[in-house]
């Protein structure tokens, strides 16, 4: 059977056709696009209407984010922005920091003694004085272990109990360990090493909450709700029993949107993570796509761990850290270029992409590869010497575009200054070097939604209403392709999503108004009605 749907206008990411009314679907792909008179030559074909006075696009494209997303909602959010959960339930944060010592007070009494208390989305940042420590949380919470994930995932803090149980409280000279005056751990822990000390004493490990079917569905309901139908998760750790997980939930009928997991490559030596993207490739399906690996440089701009080149931090505070020795990392990049994956690279300070620019020019060298894709993630600060090296080098970026929100006042006064941030997340320039660009949430570090990202991107107003880089806006239609074929064609998917063309899937996002009819303030205002994916409609809760 065919099924023709019916639009007040269809906006494609077609070049060679922008906009249609009608769009046919037979066995989960596009049959045709175009005006009403394009269709009737298909034959015997269902009219579905019920989008006669909607808006369609092309199902959205998250690039970057992770299944954390749908895994960390079992826990108490601390972020200093209020948050929606996936069941619609207002979460209100922390402006302070006795709110949040008193929210981590009365969560503890719903817990039975001596569980753990972990909570998530806190960002020091936001409150001026001294960074959180185990003494603040002492102050709050003493009789049980209690962790603190920072918003960017990059850092924790725990209090004595935690040191004192994982043992970390012996090992202040570890990299990563944060100290006091009294040379003691303070309970600041950054960057992965000494945050997974935590995870083994507690015996889970937050990052391999994503192999959960129940968490992964609860993933696919955010993206459902946020008009996205290609999701990755893009920090995967790939173990036999996540992989189930993902070949289970992917298979089911319902399940709403297609997922591209990328392997976390320093959980894997070389020759073993090659071996597993290698004998994945065979074990997806339709809603299921191995083949990425990602590799962490730095850790966060505002968590201080992103390495930055000079100056250093606006604010003197000591350059980041990496997450692996730089000749470790450079050696990934080699080996996993030369067997053909493609390479997802975590970049935020622009130190770090350097040192993977460096890599990548001489894995090309020795390797020559066309078409490799290769992408640098956030790049937030990347410099335009070095977005002309990225482009001479055949590479895409993604760019962390929701960071101009959430954290841009607090780069132009505190970690980056003026100049810098006239040029974070410099999208306009990228797309005047040819550069393929996308754009992204990096969910859960912000929330999931790629309509307000894209206005991040054509708007690049902070929190505060300040303008930062008014150079590097790009249109709204430039922005929508980045949360369509852009953020596709860096999941190389671009073949099968990302526009509305014959011959691909038919995924679909209904909106209730024209993105490129309104005004571009108000693109983040519009509302997701419902998805199709492969044809079958979801309806947005």
């Amino acid at each position: 059977m065919i099924t023709v749907y019916k639009a007040k206008k269809i906006i494609t990411m077609n070049p060679s056709q922008p906009e249609a009314t009608h769009i046919a679907v037979r066995d989960g792909s596009i049959l045709a696009v175009g005006p009403e008179e394009a269709i009737r030559g298909l034959g015997e074909v269902k009219l579905d209407e019920r989008f006669s006075k909607q808006v369609i696009l092309p199902g959205f494209v998250e690039g970057h984010s992770h299944a954390l997303e749908g895994a960390m909602w079992e826990h108490l959010y601390l972020g200093y922005f209020p948050r929606r959960d996936p069941e619609g339930n207002y979460w209100r944060g922390a402006q302070s920091i006795k709110a949040m010592q008193q929210q981590l007070r009365d969560h503890a009494g719903t817990l039975p003694p001596g569980v753990p208390l972990i909570a998530w989305g806190f960002d020091p940042v936001y409150f001026e004085g001294t960074r959180l420590d185990r003494r603040a949380l002492d102050a709050a919470v003493q009789e049980r272990p209690l962790v603190i994930v920072h918003a960017s995932l990059h850092v924790m803090t725990v209090n004595s109990s935690m040191l004192e149980q994982a043992g970390l409280h012996r090992h202040a000279d570890i990299e990563g360990i944060m100290v006091g005056e009294d040379g003691k751990p303070n309970g600041e822990l950054q960057e992965m090493a000494a945050m997974h000390a935590v995870f083994e004493t507690l015996g889970m490990n937050l990052f391999e909450a994503v192999g959960s079917p129940a968490a992964l569905r609860r993933y696919g309901q955010v993206a459902r709700n946020a008009g996205v139908t290609t999701i990755t998760d893009l920090y995967n750790p790939m173990t036999d029993e996540g992989i189930r997980a993902l070949q289970e939930v992917t298979s089911e009928l319902d399940y709403p949107v297609r997922l591209v997991p990328a392997m976390s490559g320093l959980a894997w030596t070389l020759e073993d993570g090659i071996e597993r993207l290698q004998a994945c490739r065979e074990q997806g399906n339709d809603k299921l796509h191995f083949g990425l690996v990602k590799l962490m440089t730095d850790g966060s701009i505002q968590g201080y761990t992103a390495r930055l080149k000079w100056p250093y931090y606006h604010d003197g505070e000591s350059n980041g850290i990496w997450n692996a020795p730089p000749e470790t990392l450079k050696d990934m990049v080699e080996t996993y270029h030369q067997a053909g994956i493609q390479l997802h690279i975590h970049t935020n300070g622009d130190e770090a992409v350097e040192l993977m620019l460096d890599a990548l020019e001489g894995a090309l060298a020795l390797w020559p590869r066309c078409d490799h894709r290769h992408t640098l993630q956030h790049c937030q600060v990347i410099d335009h010497a070095q977005l002309r090296r990225a482009a001479s080098q055949g590479l895409c970026l993604n760019m962390f575009a929701n960071h101009l929100y959430y954290w841009g006042d607090i780069h132009r006064e505190r970690t980056l200054g003026h100049e810098r941030c006239q040029r974070l997340e410099p999208l306009a320039t990228a797309r005047r070097l040819g550069i393929p660009v996308a754009v992204h949430s990096d969910a859960p570090v912000t929330p999931l939604g790629p309509l307000f990202t894209a206005w991040c991107a054509v708007m690049r107003e902070t929190a505060s209403g300040r303008v930062l880089g008014e150079y590097e806006r790009v249109s709204v239609q430039e922005a929508l392709e980045m949360i369509t074929l852009g953020a596709a064609y860096t999941l190389r998917l671009d073949h099968l999503v990302g526009s509305l063309e014959i011959g691909k899937f038919a995924d679909m996002t209904v909106l209730d108004q024209d993105p490129l009819g309104c005004q571009p303030r108000d693109l983040k205002d519009i509302g997701v009605l419902a998805t199709v994916l492969g044809g079958r409609v979801h309806v947005a809760e």
